[in-house]
């Protein structure tokens, strides 16, 4: 058997086994802080990043609350002209790749860049200038419609915007899978790196959808909480859950396989070692009720990580704070895991940050990595007593310290989309 190009591996072939990817760089904007030592810190200090709704008049409306970014001005985080032709989400995933770039120490003018790619997704895009754009429309200015409306709106462009900012060449592609898009993103991004599609990925999520036409969606559906208390909102897994709240923010990481991580001196946070991914086939909203996607999500993920329920230490739950999807993946992480369910530790970190919908995979994936770092889980903020079903560890009351070796996060989406992540403590 030949290869076309010598450098790279003939498919079939021993050489081409796939290859060890970890984890060298992390950016994020959430709620309770606009990088990722700020929102690190917040989650040590048990910081709650919701509130009342201040970017429009919620007086119609049941839902009060939402998980809003504070502070973040985008000119700040990237040239101010790029900045105005980008939305929100776009401006929030831009300021996180670029922290993500400089926290891994790459040096771009000494890559090539079509071996640098990235993949990060938006569950809505903007929503945002599509009611600005179609508000226009509605009052006879349809030639005063902005030129940019549609590479403003479309979900895409946080990863094309990366990819402008940065210079990355390599592939980019956006995932949009609602609420699991941004661990698809990480999936997909983790396969390219494996089989030699690219050395060095960024990837994750990013969304802004807090506005008049998201709120009212999500409200119609009854999947907002509608508590007043910001304390007593977004509470996973408690008998008296609502709903979850809407949050924004992004998280990026980059990707990049073993050898070239080590060639260059990069600090290493941990590997990412499996990645696992499947359909309900069952409803458009609700998870499947005996849980059995998100269970084979985790068990894919397990099995190509090499390791067995009772080797994982900890689960990132989806954790919404809705009554079924709480329930169904109770259910999914004991289907799972077998025996073993009762000794792992559960927690949500939308418990403090809300719901960050496509962004919320990218940003509870950083969770995992800093927890792995720091041998530290946080607590489910807010959660105080469970149902009788969900009756596993669920961090209630306290954080909790240990070693971390093996952990899980999963992200559930509408449409039946499950998706699961493996990360280990790096070992040489």
């Amino acid at each position: 058997m030949s290869c076309a190009n010598s450098n790279r591996k003939c498919a079939g072939s021993e050489e081409s086994m796939k290859r060890r990817v970890v984890v060298t760089g992390m950016g994020a904007v959430t709620p309770i802080g606009n990088t990722v030592p700020e929102f690190w810190k917040s989650i040590r200090e048990k910081k709650v990043g919701i509130g009342e709704i201040t970017r429009f008049d919620t007086t119609d409306y049941k839902v009060k609350l939402a998980a809003e970014v504070k502070g973040f001005k985008g000119a700040d985080r990237m040239d101010f002209k790029a900045a105005r032709r980008m939305e929100l989400f776009s401006q929030y995933g831009v300021a996180a790749a670029k922290e993500a770039l400089e926290d891994s120490g790459l040096d771009m003018a000494k890559e090539d860049p079509f071996r640098a790619g990235v993949i990060v997704g938006s569950g809505i895009g903007s929503l945002h200038t599509i009611e600005k754009e179609y508000e226009k429309i509605l009052n006879g200015k349809v030639n005063r419609v902005n030129p940019l409306m549609v590479p403003l709106m479309i979900s895409n462009m946080a990863a094309g915007n990366i990819s402008i900012q940065l210079g990355l060449r390599g592939k980019c592609t956006n995932v949009v899978t609602a609420c699991a898009s941004g661990t698809n993103c990480i999936g997909d991004a983790l396969r390219a790196i494996q089989y030699d599609d690219a050395d060095i990925m960024f990837a994750g999520g990013a969304e802004s959808c807090i506005d008049p036409t998201g709120v009212a969606g999500f409200q119609a559906l009854t999947a907002l909480s509608t508590e007043t208390n910001p304390l007593r909102a977004s509470i996973p897994f408690d008998k008296d859950r609502k709903g979850f709240v809407l949050g924004e923010g992004a998280g990026v990481v980059v990707l990049e396989e073993l050898e070239h991580a080590k060639r260059r001196g990069a600090h290493i946070y941990a590997e990412i070692a499996g990645y696992g991914a499947a359909g309900d086939a069952f409803h458009v909203t609700s998870p499947c009720e005996d849980g059995s996607g998100a269970a084979k999500a985790m068990e894919l993920a397990m099995q190509e990580g090499g390791v067995l329920p009772s080797q994982v230490d900890y689960i990132n739950a989806h954790g919404t704070g809705t009554h079924h999807n709480d329930l169904f993946e109770t259910r999914a992480i004991r289907k799972a895991l077998g025996e073993a369910a009762g000794q792992v530790v559960i927690n949500s970190t939308k418990s403090m940050i809300g719901h960050l919908l496509g962004a919320a995979g990218g940003v509870e994936f950083i969770v995992c990595v800093k927890s792995i770092e720091e041998g530290y889980i946080h607590q489910t903020m807010g959660t105080e007593a469970t149902d009788e079903e969900c009756s596993l560890n669920y961090a209630i009351g306290a954080p909790v310290e240990k070693k971390l070796s093996c952990v899980l996060t999963n992200s559930l989406g509408f449409g039946g989309h499950n998706a699961s992540l493996l990360l280990k403590e790096y070992k040489d």
